[in-house]
């Protein structure tokens, strides 16, 4: 069921934009009889053909190239056209793979835009990409992958949940520190830096006045959270 239709339901279909990682336009169609092409295979009513293909060049910011080849296009700007094709008639499902893997920052960021923008109006926007931080920029809830089989399905908050650690810049702790200080978590240095992990939640304050305690100066405390990509790899390690 999609849309709370059969998936093969023609008008439920024609709520469905869809971007493939790997597509092809004919090089010698304008970006403007790309869009309209679709605009046919779709059965949009002829009218509203040229006023959808000028919208969807100008949400993917390809104004002034509708007329120019796809030919001559890079594969960036058909990216931002394949995005276009997806747009096209505010779909209520938009399917979109990998859709930033040609992109350079400036494209990533205007893409996370449209995302969110397609949100906001109540579309339903299905994201597949190997990069995590476009999931942890964009994304409500996140379903991790390996193998074709789900490890875990949540919030990113309740995905990269873990005890809470702290890097901390200190000075004029006396020698055995670590030893009086054990029991707020697991201790590393790295460089000027030490940083605590499995630390219980809300004993940084305490931390800090331990550390006073024993003659230590704290200059700087940076708390610390797991990204995406963190435990990403750990549930593939207890897989």
């Amino acid at each position: 069921m999609v849309l709370g239709a059969p998936a093969g339901d023609l008008q439920t279909r024609r709520q469905i934009g869809y971007l493939p990682e790997l597509f092809r336009f004919q090089s010698w169609l304008t970006a403007r009889e790309v869009l309209v092409l679709h605009c046919r295979l779709m059965r949009m009513p002829r009218p509203g053909w040229a006023a959808a293909a000028d919208e969807a060049l100008h949400v993917v910011g390809l104004d002034g190239r509708g007329d120019d080849k796809v030919g001559t296009f890079s594969k960036g700007m058909q990216q931002r056209l394949g995005l276009g094709v997806a747009l096209l008639g505010e779909p209520a499902l938009v399917v979109l793979d990998e859709p930033t893997s040609a992109l350079d920052p400036v494209g990533r960021h205007h893409v996370r835009v449209i995302i969110r923008e397609l949100r906001d109006r109540g579309a339903t926007v299905f994201l597949n990409t190997h990069l995590l931080e476009e999931a942890e920029h964009v994304c409500d809830r996140v379903t991790i992958l390996s193998k074709g089989r789900s490890l875990a399905t949540g919030t990113l908050a309740e995905l990269k949940v873990r005890r809470p650690s702290a890097r901390l810049r200190v000075t004029g702790l006396p020698g055995g520190w670590w030893r009086r200080l054990a029991s707020f978590g697991r201790w590393t240095e790295q460089g000027d830096w030490l940083l605590v992990e499995e630390m219980a939640a809300g004993r940084v304050p305490e931390l800090v006045a331990a550390i006073v305690a024993l003659g230590g100066r704290v200059e700087a405390v940076i708390p610390e959270q797991q990204s995406l990509e963190e435990s990403f790899l750990k549930l593939l390690g207890e897989t």
